[in-house]
C-alpha cells in the first residue's frame, strides 16, 4: 500500500453490503466514504475526488449505469475508475457497465479478495498514467508526489503551498462554474508569477483539490512568495458578483488563502509521507 492513501467512495445501498466494504478496506489502508443514492454518490464524487469509485447498479433512485454516465460526462470526474458490483449477471448488463466506462464488473456474492485485488490493481494502472487535473490542467497525484520525492534527495529546494478556504461555501453559492473560474484563475495568476521570476526549473502542481504546490529554489522563493500573496489575495474578491462584495468582506466564510512555506536539503525528511505531513498538517 502506498503511503499517501487511496480515497475510495462506496456507491452502495444494501448497508450491511457498505458497512462490511467500508471496514475491510479502512483495515487495508486506503481513506473510504460511502453513500447510499446514486445522487448522492455523483455529488461526493464532485466534491471529494475519489481515486476509485466502487458502485452498485440497483439504487433506491437512479441507477449506477446512470451515475456512471454521468461522471464521465464531467470533466472534473471523467477519469475516476469505476468497479461495479451488483447482483446483475446478465451478459447484456455486464456489456453495458463496461460501456459506460467501467474498469471492472463484479457480480454478487463476490468474494472479497478478489474485489480487493481488482481495486488494487485498477489504481496501480491510473498511477503509471500522469494525472492532470481536469479543470487547472496542472499535475496532481502521482506526478506531484514524484516531484516531492525528488526533495528529499537534493540540497537546494523550496517550496510553497497556496490552500484556497472556502471554496465548497462559495461553490454552494455560486455554483461549480464560478468555483472552476476560481481555480482556473489561480492556476493562470501562479503560472504567470513562476515565468516573471524568470528561473527555470520550478515546478507547479495539485497537492489537493483546493490546494496548489510549488517546487523552487531558495533563493527565488522570497520574491515569489511575495508577488503571489500581493497579487492573489488582492483578486480574491473580484470572483464575488459586485453586488454582494460588500457583505462577503464582513463573511467569516469568505473566500480565503492560507500559505505554507518549507526549505530543506538531503536528508531532512525520511519519507513522501513526513514530507506531505509538513507540507499539510493535520
Amino acid at each position: 500500500m502506498a503511503e499517501t492513501k487511496s480515497k475510495l467512495l462506496i456507491i452502495e445501498d444494501d448497508l450491511d453490503i457498505a458497512e462490511m466494504l467500508n471496514a475491510y478496506f479502512r483495515v487495508q489502508g486506503y481513506d473510504v466514504f460511502t453513500v447510499n443514492w446514486g445522487e448522492d454518490g455523483v455529488r461526493a464524487c464532485q466534491t471529494h475526488r475519489p481515486d476509485l469509485v466502487i458502485l452498485d447498479i440497483r439504487l433506491p433512485d437512479i441507477d449506477g449505469f446512470e451515475v456512471a454516465r454521468r461522471l464521465r460526462a464531467d470533466r472534473r470526474t471523467q477519469n475516476v475508475p469505476i468497479i461495479f458490483l451488483t447482483e446483475k449477471r446478465d451478459r447484456a448488463d455486464r456489456l453495458q457497465g463496461l460501456e459506460a466506462g467501467a474498469e471492472a464488473y463484479l457480480t454478487k456474492p463476490f468474494d472479497v479478495q478478489e474485489l480487493r485485488l481488482r481495486v488494487q490493481n485498477v489504481l496501480q494502472r491510473a498511477r503509471r498514467i500522469a494525472p492532470t487535473n481536469p479543470i487547472t490542467g496542472l499535475p496532481e497525484g502521482a506526478a506531484v508526489d514524484e516531484r516531492l520525492t525528488e526533495c528529499l534527495h537534493t540540497e537546494d529546494w523550496a517550496i510553497l503551498v497556496i490552500g484556497i478556504e472556502n471554496l465548497e461555501t462559495f461553490r454552494e453559492a455560486y455554483g461549480f462554474v464560478a468555483s472552476d473560474d476560481v481555480l482556473r484563475a489561480m492556476s493562470l495568476m501562479i503560472q504567470n508569477a513562476l515565468r516573471e521570476v524568470g528561473e527555470s526549473g520550478h515546478f507547479v502542481g495539485h497537492l489537493g483539490p483546493c490546494a496548489f504546490v510549488l517546487i523552487t529554489s531558495q533563493s527565488a522563493l522570497p520574491a515569489l512568495e511575495e508577488r503571489l500573496r500581493s497579487r492573489l489575495e488582492q483578486s480574491l474578491e473580484y470572483f464575488y458578483p459586485l453586488k454582494d462584495r460588500e457583505q462577503e468582506r464582513r463573511n467569516h466564510r469568505r473566500l480565503k488563502l492560507r500559505f505554507g512555506v518549507l526549505q530543506g536539503g538531503a536528508g531532512q525528511y525520511e519519507t513522501l509521507e513526513h514530507l506531505k505531513r509538513a507540507l499539510m498538517p493535520a
